[in-house]
């Protein structure tokens, strides 16, 4: 183990996709290097209790914020927390959790960017950001399929907290290094149960990101169309864009990631779409399984930049 865990941050509004892409992160780094931790678990109140006050999980004055700073602190200096747990499915508090923390931490949740203690203890911050559209479809599947919600029950969720998304949950964007937007391919598409999904990457310059521009440009590349980087702004600074088409082919996907890892080659073993199967994995509607490749890139860039965190340190 390094002096101490890398941590790696992912936030975004409810059923934006955070937990999906931590598990491939997970299945790369190998389960048993890496310790995840969700802060919604730390809400000061149970479901029932926000009723009756009238607040939302996404505000901060329902969460101690001040706990997850000072648990963040004791993982970065590997050290074990009791951690809360909460049960989306009872809408209660289970017993606390201890935890260790292990060479890879990573910290997923709505609220991970809300104070500068709490940014302080990342070395990857990354953010995700569907189309709203397409977070309420997502939503309103996740919830009415495992946490017994009716669909009318989501919809009003969903309009009782845009105004906490808006004043809260967005506005940590602009503390992330990498902001991830799947969409569909087609917009009028956006309700439909397409998983196939197209991928567009803002990579700030907040931390150094693999030298793409050798085999990408925007004009076209001899991996074709299906994946591009280019240059564009970001509220108001130059930012590399990297697009992943849905219909990217597996030798397209093979020969990015292999540049890649080729920047940290006594890794590599990491970086393996071959040994690891189940990045990029998705579950259908009617239970099949499906292979993302934009979502394992995704997966594998994040990954990337926690192997060269590690390298430096």
């Amino acid at each position: 183990m390094n002096d101490r865990p890398i941590i790696l941050g992912i936030v975004g509004d409810s059923a934006a996709g955070k937990t999906t892409l931590t598990k491939g992160i997970a299945q790369v780094l190998g389960p048993e290097n890496v310790t995840v931790i969700c802060t919604d678990d730390y809400h000061r109140y149970d479901r029932v209790q926000r009723a009756e006050i009238g607040i939302s999980a996404l505000h901060p004055d329902c969460n101690y914020l001040d706990i997850i700073e000072q648990h963040l602190a004791l993982l970065r200096s590997g050290q074990a927390i009791l951690k809360p747990i909460y049960n989306h499915s009872t809408g209660a508090f289970d017993p606390p959790e201890y935890i260790e923390p292990r060479q890879y931490v990573i910290v997923e949740g709505l609220l991970g960017y809300s104070t500068r203690k709490m940014l302080d203890s990342y070395d990857v911050k990354t953010y995700l950001a569907p189309p709203e559209p397409l977070r309420a479809t997502w939503k309103i599947k996740r919830d009415t399929r495992k946490r017994g919600y009716t669909e009318e029950q989501v919809l009003a969720q969903l309009r009782q907290r845009e105004s906490d998304s808006e004043a809260f949950i967005r506005p940590q964007r602009k503390w992330a290094d990498l902001i991830v937007t799947f969409y569909p391919p087609d917009q009028t598409d956006i309700k439909s149960d397409n998983l196939m999904l197209n991928a567009n990457l803002i990579l700030r310059p907040t931390i150094p990101h693999p030298e793409l521009s050798k085999i990408l440009n925007a004009e076209g590349n001899h991996l074709g169309g299906a994946i591009r980087l280019g240059l564009s702004r970001d509220m108001g600074k130059p930012v590399d864009i990297l697009e992943i088409d849905g219909h990217a082919n597996l030798d397209q996907v093979r020969e990015l990631e292999k540049m890649m890892c080729s920047e940290v080659p006594y890794l590599g073993q990491f970086c393996s779409l071959e040994g690891n199967q189940e990045l990029g994995k998705l579950t259908g509607t009617t239970g099949e399984t499906l292979q993302s490749y934009p979502l394992a890139l995704t997966q594998l860039l994040i990954t990337y930049h926690m192997l060269k965190a590690a390298h430096l340190l």
